[in-house]
This record gives C-alpha cells, structure tokens and sequence, in this order.
C-alpha cells in the first residue's frame, strides 16, 4: 500500500514548508547584504560593480518570492483538497 496517511501528508508538508522558509530567510538575509555593501562601499564602487550589487540583490529578493510563493500555493493547494 503506498496510500499516504493525512499524518504523513502534514508532515511532509511542514518539513517543506520549514525548509522553504529558512531558504527565503537566507535569500532576504543575502539581499540585505548586498544593499548594506553598497551603503559601506558608497561611491568606492565602480558603477560596474554597483550594477553587479543590484543584479545580485534581485536575484536573491526573486528567490526568496518564489520560496514565499512556493509556501503559498502548498497551503491553497491543501485547502482544495
């Protein structure tokens, strides 16, 4: 039998959400880092390194989204079941 009890289901579904929060954390925690390299760094960067700072700040801040949006859809998944 490879029924999946609702028990399992829910666990599953906390282990996922853990790990999804923690990546978000991670991701934001990152963003922030690179913002806060640009306020210490100021005019020292070159507009090519401040551009690569930008970049790399969105790239994390659309990571931690898709963990957010990942959590989400899970729970409205769960909801319509």
């Amino acid at each position: 039998m490879n029924d999946k009890t609702t028990t399992d289901t829910n666990v599953d579904s906390l282990k996922a959400d853990a790990s999804d929060l923690l990546d978000e954390g991670k991701n934001r925690a990152q963003a922030t880092g690179e913002r806060a390299k640009r306020a210490v760094a100021g005019d020292s960067m070159n507009p090519v390194e401040q551009i690569g700072s930008h970049i790399k700040e969105a790239g994390h801040e659309l990571k931690a989204g898709i963990d957010k949006s990942s959590r989400e859809l899970r729970h409205e998944d769960a909801d319509t079941v």
